[in-house]
Protein backbone atom coordinates (compact mmCIF):
# COMPACT_ATOMS: atom_id res chain seq x y z
CA UNK A 1 0.00 0.00 0.00
CA UNK A 2 1.20 3.52 -0.83
CA UNK A 3 0.51 6.30 1.65
CA UNK A 4 1.01 10.03 1.26
CA UNK A 5 1.85 11.69 4.57
CA UNK A 6 1.88 15.45 4.95
CA UNK A 7 1.14 18.15 7.49
CA UNK A 8 -2.54 17.27 7.56
CA UNK A 9 -2.29 13.58 8.46
CA UNK A 10 1.20 13.09 9.92
CA UNK A 11 -0.12 12.65 13.46
CA UNK A 12 -2.51 9.92 12.34
CA UNK A 13 0.22 8.22 10.31
CA UNK A 14 2.85 8.25 13.07
CA UNK A 15 3.48 4.47 12.79
CA UNK A 16 4.42 4.70 9.12
CA UNK A 17 6.50 7.83 9.73
CA UNK A 18 8.41 6.31 12.64
CA UNK A 19 9.09 3.16 10.64
CA UNK A 20 10.32 5.27 7.71
CA UNK A 21 12.72 7.31 9.86
CA UNK A 22 14.08 4.06 11.33
CA UNK A 23 14.57 2.61 7.85
CA UNK A 24 16.32 5.77 6.67
CA UNK A 25 18.77 5.49 9.55
CA UNK A 26 19.53 1.85 8.76
CA UNK A 27 19.93 2.59 5.04
CA UNK A 28 21.69 5.95 4.83
CA UNK A 29 23.70 5.88 8.07
CA UNK A 30 24.34 2.20 8.84
CA UNK A 31 24.61 0.79 5.29
CA UNK A 32 25.86 3.73 3.24
CA UNK A 33 27.85 5.38 6.02
CA UNK A 34 26.49 8.88 5.45
CA UNK A 35 27.21 11.43 8.17
CA UNK A 36 23.65 12.45 9.01
CA UNK A 37 21.90 13.54 12.21
CA UNK A 38 20.31 10.67 14.12
CA UNK A 39 17.57 11.26 16.67
CA UNK A 40 17.46 9.08 19.80
CA UNK A 41 19.95 6.73 18.15
CA UNK A 42 17.20 5.34 15.92
CA UNK A 43 15.76 7.92 13.53
CA UNK A 44 17.40 9.76 10.62
CA UNK A 45 15.74 13.17 10.73
CA UNK A 46 17.16 16.37 9.28
CA UNK A 47 16.14 20.02 9.05
CA UNK A 48 13.96 19.35 6.00
CA UNK A 49 11.76 16.88 7.89
CA UNK A 50 9.54 19.65 9.14
CA UNK A 51 5.80 20.10 8.94
CA UNK A 52 5.99 21.09 5.27
CA UNK A 53 7.59 17.89 3.95
CA UNK A 54 5.45 15.37 2.05
CA UNK A 55 6.27 11.67 2.11
CA UNK A 56 5.34 8.82 -0.21
CA UNK A 57 5.60 5.67 1.90
CA UNK A 58 5.02 2.10 0.73
CA UNK A 59 3.95 0.06 3.77
CA UNK A 60 2.94 -3.50 4.57
CA UNK A 61 -0.28 -4.58 6.29
CA UNK A 62 1.11 -3.45 9.66
CA UNK A 63 2.09 0.02 8.41
CA UNK A 64 5.77 -0.95 8.43
CA UNK A 65 8.03 0.79 5.92
CA UNK A 66 8.96 -0.97 2.68
CA UNK A 67 10.12 1.99 0.60
CA UNK A 68 9.72 5.75 0.64
CA UNK A 69 10.59 9.12 -0.87
CA UNK A 70 10.42 12.62 0.56
CA UNK A 71 9.04 15.49 -1.54
CA UNK A 72 9.95 19.11 -0.82
CA UNK A 73 8.21 22.08 -2.40
CA UNK A 74 10.93 24.35 -3.78
CA UNK A 75 9.23 27.59 -2.84
CA UNK A 76 11.04 26.83 0.43
CA UNK A 77 14.69 25.91 1.08
CA UNK A 78 15.69 22.49 -0.26
CA UNK A 79 18.81 20.25 -0.23
CA UNK A 80 19.73 20.71 -3.88
CA UNK A 81 20.19 24.47 -3.48
CA UNK A 82 22.09 24.19 -0.20
CA UNK A 83 24.50 21.42 -1.30
CA UNK A 84 28.19 22.24 -1.02
CA UNK A 85 29.87 21.87 -3.41
CA UNK A 86 26.92 22.76 -5.62
CA UNK A 87 25.42 20.07 -7.84
CA UNK A 88 23.72 22.53 -10.20
CA UNK A 89 25.47 24.72 -12.74
CA UNK A 90 23.60 27.98 -13.05
CA UNK A 91 20.21 28.66 -11.53
CA UNK A 92 18.63 25.99 -9.35
CA UNK A 93 15.08 25.20 -10.57
CA UNK A 94 12.56 26.56 -8.09
CA UNK A 95 8.93 27.55 -8.12
CA UNK A 96 5.35 26.65 -7.29
CA UNK A 97 5.37 23.79 -9.81
CA UNK A 98 8.83 22.42 -8.91
CA UNK A 99 9.28 19.74 -6.23
CA UNK A 100 12.50 18.07 -5.12
CA UNK A 101 12.60 14.28 -4.61
CA UNK A 102 14.85 13.31 -1.70
CA UNK A 103 15.65 10.36 0.57
CA UNK A 104 14.51 7.53 -1.73
CA UNK A 105 14.88 4.55 0.57
CA UNK A 106 14.32 0.80 0.29
CA UNK A 107 15.96 -1.91 2.36
CA UNK A 108 15.33 -4.74 -0.10
CA UNK A 109 18.48 -6.15 -1.76
CA UNK A 110 19.17 -4.66 -5.20
CA UNK A 111 17.75 -6.88 -7.94
CA UNK A 112 15.17 -8.60 -5.76
CA UNK A 113 11.58 -8.93 -6.99
CA UNK A 114 10.27 -6.91 -4.06
CA UNK A 115 12.53 -3.92 -4.70
CA UNK A 116 11.13 -3.55 -8.23
CA UNK A 117 7.59 -4.00 -6.93
CA UNK A 118 7.89 -1.24 -4.33
CA UNK A 119 9.84 1.00 -6.71
CA UNK A 120 7.00 0.69 -9.22
CA UNK A 121 4.58 1.75 -6.49
CA UNK A 122 6.75 4.77 -5.72
CA UNK A 123 6.96 5.71 -9.40
CA UNK A 124 3.19 5.47 -9.74
CA UNK A 125 2.85 7.61 -6.64
CA UNK A 126 5.23 10.24 -8.04
CA UNK A 127 3.31 10.26 -11.31
CA UNK A 128 -0.05 10.64 -9.60
CA UNK A 129 1.31 13.32 -7.28
CA UNK A 130 2.62 15.24 -10.31
CA UNK A 131 -0.82 15.20 -11.94
CA UNK A 132 -2.73 16.16 -8.82
CA UNK A 133 -0.30 18.78 -7.48
CA UNK A 134 0.44 20.39 -10.86
CA UNK A 135 4.13 19.47 -10.82
CA UNK A 136 6.01 20.66 -13.92
CA UNK A 137 9.48 19.61 -12.78
CA UNK A 138 10.91 17.20 -10.24
CA UNK A 139 14.52 17.76 -9.20
CA UNK A 140 16.69 15.15 -7.53
CA UNK A 141 20.30 14.47 -6.59
CA UNK A 142 20.38 10.95 -8.01
CA UNK A 143 22.74 8.01 -8.01
CA UNK A 144 23.10 5.95 -11.23
CA UNK A 145 20.45 3.44 -10.13
CA UNK A 146 17.79 6.09 -9.69
CA UNK A 147 18.84 7.91 -12.87
CA UNK A 148 18.30 4.76 -14.93
CA UNK A 149 15.13 4.01 -12.96
CA UNK A 150 13.48 7.25 -14.11
CA UNK A 151 14.82 7.04 -17.66
CA UNK A 152 13.63 3.42 -18.06
CA UNK A 153 9.99 4.48 -17.78
CA UNK A 154 10.32 7.28 -20.32
CA UNK A 155 10.62 10.26 -17.98
CA UNK A 156 12.65 13.10 -19.50
CA UNK A 157 15.72 13.53 -17.33
CA UNK A 158 18.11 16.43 -17.87
CA UNK A 159 21.43 16.81 -16.12
CA UNK A 160 21.64 20.04 -14.16
CA UNK A 161 25.36 19.76 -13.48
CA UNK A 162 28.36 17.42 -13.67
CA UNK A 163 28.51 14.15 -11.77
CA UNK A 164 30.19 14.38 -8.38
CA UNK A 165 31.77 11.76 -6.16
CA UNK A 166 30.85 11.82 -2.49
CA UNK A 167 31.48 9.07 0.01
CA UNK A 168 32.64 6.71 -2.72
CA UNK A 169 29.42 7.17 -4.69
CA UNK A 170 28.60 9.19 -7.78
CA UNK A 171 25.65 11.59 -7.81
CA UNK A 172 24.12 13.82 -10.45
CA UNK A 173 21.54 16.57 -10.14
CA UNK A 174 18.64 15.90 -12.49
CA UNK A 175 15.63 17.85 -13.65
CA UNK A 176 12.70 15.58 -14.56
CA UNK A 177 10.28 17.42 -16.81
CA UNK A 178 6.62 16.46 -16.50
CA UNK A 179 5.57 17.91 -19.84
CA UNK A 180 2.05 17.67 -21.37
CA UNK A 181 2.94 14.49 -23.31
CA UNK A 182 4.13 12.69 -20.17
CA UNK A 183 1.12 13.99 -18.25
CA UNK A 184 -1.15 12.64 -21.01
CA UNK A 185 0.59 9.27 -20.72
CA UNK A 186 -0.09 9.28 -16.99
CA UNK A 187 -3.74 10.02 -17.63
CA UNK A 188 -4.03 7.41 -20.38
CA UNK A 189 -2.43 4.82 -18.17
CA UNK A 190 -4.93 5.39 -15.42
CA UNK A 191 -2.39 6.96 -13.10
CA UNK A 192 -4.70 9.85 -12.26
CA UNK A 193 -7.71 7.65 -11.67
CA UNK A 194 -9.05 6.32 -8.40
CA UNK A 195 -8.79 7.98 -5.01
CA UNK A 196 -6.76 11.15 -4.65
CA UNK A 197 -3.25 11.05 -3.23
CA UNK A 198 -2.95 14.79 -2.79
CA UNK A 199 -5.96 16.24 -1.00
CA UNK A 200 -7.32 19.63 -2.16
CA UNK A 201 -6.61 21.34 1.16
CA UNK A 202 -2.98 20.15 1.02
CA UNK A 203 -2.70 21.42 -2.54
CA UNK A 204 -4.04 24.82 -1.58
CA UNK A 205 -1.68 24.99 1.38
CA UNK A 206 1.28 24.11 -0.81
CA UNK A 207 0.52 26.96 -3.19
CA UNK A 208 0.34 29.58 -0.45
CA UNK A 209 3.12 28.26 1.81
CA UNK A 210 5.86 30.86 2.11
CA UNK A 211 8.44 30.92 4.86
CA UNK A 212 11.87 32.46 5.35
CA UNK A 213 15.04 30.42 5.76
CA UNK A 214 15.20 31.42 9.42
CA UNK A 215 11.67 30.21 10.03
CA UNK A 216 12.44 27.05 8.07
CA UNK A 217 15.28 26.21 10.45
CA UNK A 218 13.09 27.06 13.44
CA UNK A 219 10.24 24.81 12.31
CA UNK A 220 12.63 21.97 11.45
CA UNK A 221 14.09 22.10 14.95
CA UNK A 222 10.60 22.31 16.45
CA UNK A 223 9.51 19.22 14.53
CA UNK A 224 12.54 17.25 15.74
CA UNK A 225 11.82 18.28 19.33
CA UNK A 226 8.19 17.22 18.92
CA UNK A 227 9.17 13.87 17.43
CA UNK A 228 11.69 13.34 20.23
CA UNK A 229 8.99 14.01 22.84
CA UNK A 230 6.62 11.57 21.13
CA UNK A 231 9.35 8.93 21.08
CA UNK A 232 10.01 9.45 24.79
CA UNK A 233 6.35 9.68 25.82
CA UNK A 234 5.28 6.65 23.81
CA UNK A 235 8.26 4.45 24.60
CA UNK A 236 9.08 3.79 20.97
CA UNK A 237 11.87 1.32 20.40
CA UNK A 238 13.35 -0.72 17.58
CA UNK A 239 11.31 -3.80 16.65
Amino acid sequence: MLKVVDRFNRTREHVALRSMFEARKRFFVDELGWDLPVLAGLYEVDQFDDGHATYLIVVDQDDRHLASARLLHTIRPSPIESACPPFVEGIVPKGRDVWEITRICSLFPEGSDRVWEVHDMLLNGLAKFAVEAGVRTYTIIADPEHSSWFASVGWKCKRLGPAQYQGGQVFTALGIEIDPAIRANFMAGGIAGGSRLFQPETRAAAHVARISSANHRHHGAAFRRTLSRKITDSGYSSP
